[in-house]
């Protein structure tokens, strides 16, 4: 508490102007103290203007007011003397190791407000006060304290170093130049300055265009990483489906040949069982006939005997053999044999397919974005052979020249009918389809042409390309070019030609459309996700527009 009390009388008895303790302290019609000597100075500099203010409150007196010492206050100061306490900034006030220091302060510097280019010096507040004030310091260049400031003195004469000799490449002063450097190629600091800051915010905009080239391409790195994650996933679930699949028809196997064993065990068993039973009741029968027999054998009177002896001695039909064959002891060791031959043939099966799947899985290509050729001789590395399915062409358009040409006629061809067939617009697609990497080039005459691309599965009646999520177009006509799709269209600036090159880097998702004359231009490009391969196309605008499909190689 002692402690807040000195800082405060510290605060309350300290000029504002100066931060000391007061000295000879007046009282201005304000209220606010200053030391005489500190106020009466700041307001000689305000004489010119004739308004006279307060350093702290702004409050301005007309006329200047006549300054008198205020006793109370100069016994209360006098009084903290003798105690030895001093008014003083606070320590964050004054300069560190780090700061840049007041070069006017004497004693125990304040931090630097502000640096003059002009002077050149650093200044605190209170010292840079007459570069706000004084007219010529008023045009000198201030800017914020720096530690540097010597670094522009010429250390041969002492000067201000203005001037730059592009000769030598380094900063001079005036003397500089009309000594060591006369005769060289100089100009003033300033006029290098505006110059190098041209070169300067050019090398920026190349670092900014680097930057989101590179934020793009992270983006896609990103969209790859989340495509092979999501590809990844989607192969688990399958093949966990499949494998339970698997896992489910053996089961059901080993369940269907389980019940068959049990349902011939059955059929065996009874059939064993009945031929005992028959074979038991014939042993019963044998033992009563023996039993008869027996006692006929111990008849005395010979005339019975031979009567009852005939009766008694036929025996009835045997139920089978006199023995029985019995098999040897295998029974359905067979079908044990069967399934075992089913394991092995599995076993082989799956070693086999497994290094096949292995191989599948290590092999997977994850092709990067890799970058997009820049001439026509690095488009035409992937050239590829592309040609009319004459399946998908509207049936006003002549196809020709090895199925690579289409012209729209006023009359119809004779079409056979085909699924594929376009009904609705004079469009065709490609026999080929596209994937990886592939450039080709249509060279168009007439009112116009739509270069287009399409899943194989897009509508065949009253769809244009682009005019849904299935295809990409570009529209091309002798004022204008438009790109189409989902049936949304956006303006496309370029200059025009009558061959469009066309590049598809399928697995990067990359779609690239180009004005090619003595020139490759790119016109449009769309970065997206392919999910199926492409088939190149075309529509014809009117009667007797061509388009032809290129040959490269």
């Amino acid at each position: 508490m002692a402690g807040k009390g000195d800082q405060l009388d510290q605060e309350t008895f300290s000029c504002s102007i100066c931060l000391d303790l007061l000295k000879d302290p007046v009282t201005i019609p304000c209220g606010h103290s200053y030391c005489m000597s500190c106020i009466r100075n700041f307001w000689d500099q305000q004489d010119e203007k004739k308004i006279h203010s307060c350093p702290q409150c702004r409050q301005t007196f007309t006329p200047r007011p006549v300054l008198g010492k205020n006793t109370m206050l100069t016994a209360l100061v006098e009084q903290l003397k003798k105690t030895g306490l001093q008014a003083a900034p606070a320590d964050h006030c004054y300069a560190g190791p780090e700061d840049v220091a007041c070069d006017f302060c004497i004693g125990r510097k304040l931090k630097a407000f502000k640096s003059c280019l002009n002077c050149p010096a650093s200044y605190c507040e209170k010292h840079l006060q007459p570069h706000y004030d004084v007219a010529p310091l008023k045009k000198h260049n201030l800017v914020e304290p720096s530690k540097t400031l010597k670094k522009n003195i010429c250390s041969c004469h002492d000067e201000v170093m203005k001037t730059v000799c592009r000769t030598d490449q380094q900063s001079i002063c005036c003397l500089c130049s009309v000594d060591e450097h006369k005769g060289h190629d100089t100009v003033s600091a300033e006029a290098e300055r505006t110059e190098r800051q041209r070169e300067l915010e050019v090398s920026r905009q190349n670092i900014q265009q680097r930057i989101q080239d590179r934020e793009k391409d992270v983006k896609l790195l990103q969209q790859e990483a989340e495509a092979i994650s999501r590809s990844v996933d989607k192969a688990v679930e399958d093949s966990e489906k499949i494998f339970t699949e698997l896992i489910h028809l053996i089961q059901k196997r080993s369940s269907d040949v389980k019940q068959q064993i049990r349902s011939q065990q059955e059929t065996e068993v009874s059939r064993v069982n009945e031929l005992q039973e028959k074979l038991q009741q014939e042993i019963t029968e044998l033992k009563k006939k023996d039993v008869e027999l027996k006692q006929l054998s111990y008849t005395e009177d010979h005339n019975q005997f031979l009567q009852n002896y005939p009766s008694l001695s036929q025996l009835s039909e045997a139920t089978g053999s006199s023995s029985i064959d019995i098999r040897p002891l295998r029974y359905f060791e067979d079908v044990t044999a069967a399934v075992s031959e089913l394991r092995d043939k599995l076993q082989d099966i799956l070693t086999e397919k497994w290094t096949d799947i292995s191989l599948t899985v290590t092999e997977v290509d994850v092709l990067l974005p890799q970058p997009e050729p820049k001439t026509r001789a690095e488009f035409l590395k992937y050239s590829c052979e592309v040609t009319v399915d004459p399946n998908t062409a509207h049936t006003r358009l002549l196809l020709s020249e090895g199925n690579r040409n289409v012209r729209k006629n006023s009359k119809k061809q004779c079409y056979s009918s085909h699924p594929d067939r376009f009904s609705g617009w004079t469009q065709v697609l490609s026999r080929e389809s596209l994937t990886g990497r592939c450039y080709w080039e249509v060279e168009w005459s007439g009112k116009g042409v739509r270069v287009a691309v399409a899943y194989k599965n897009i509508s065949r009646t009253g769809i244009k390309f682009g005019h849904n999520d299935k295809s990409w177009a570009l529209d091309c006509d002798k004022h204008t070019h438009k790109f189409w799709f989902n049936n949304i269209s956006t303006p496309v600036s370029g200059p025009r030609s009558s061959i469009v090159g066309v590049y598809l880097d399928h697995t990067a998702g990359i779609l690239s459309f180009y004005s090619v004359s003595e020139t490759t231009t790119l016109l449009h490009r769309v970065q997206t996700t392919f999910t199926q391969p492409l088939y190149a196309g075309v529509w014809l605008f009117d009667f007797g527009d061509t388009a032809e499909f290129c040959k490269l190689k």
